[in-house]
């Protein structure tokens, strides 16, 4: 199962529409990656916000909400690459849009799991000055 999402067989047909709906059929596949981790994201950070001695935590979805929109604008630029590189170098271009899907999907939910490291780094440096004083 982890294999066909992260290893999918390429488009053989290589024409812009064909591309276009291979891109497209991993489309939800990405967003619920992302969106998973997104979630897991706000969990644990919210679960870090009540450790003592606490860190004050806004939520305000509108950050949330342009990051997927971003993101969805980023995941276009797959397909934009795949069809100009086709365009450019015809036959000669191999069919890179498993790799380039693959690793686009290992950014973006590294990306998105960033926070997570970044408010641990927080939590601790608090910590470590209510220690020090």
């Amino acid at each position: 199962m982890l294999g066909d999402v992260l290893f999918p067989p390429a488009d053989h047909r290589r024409t812009t529409v064909s591309l276009l709906g291979w891109w497209e059929s991993k489309r939800l596949t990405y967003n619920l990656a992302v969106g998973s981790a997104g979630v897991v994201t706000l969990v644990v950070i919210r679960g870090i916000s009540w450790l003592p001695p606490g860190l004050p935590m806004l939520f305000d979805w509108r950050p949330i909400v342009a990051y997927g929109l971003l993101a969805n604008v980023c995941y276009t630029f797959g397909w934009a690459l795949e069809v100009a590189a086709q365009r450019a170098w015809g036959a000669r271009c191999p069919p890179f849009g498993p790799a380039l899907f693959r690793q686009g999907l290992a950014f973006s939910v590294g990306l998105t799991l960033l926070p997570i490291l970044i408010v641990s780094i927080g939590w601790l440096a608090r910590v470590a000055s209510i220690v020090v004083r």
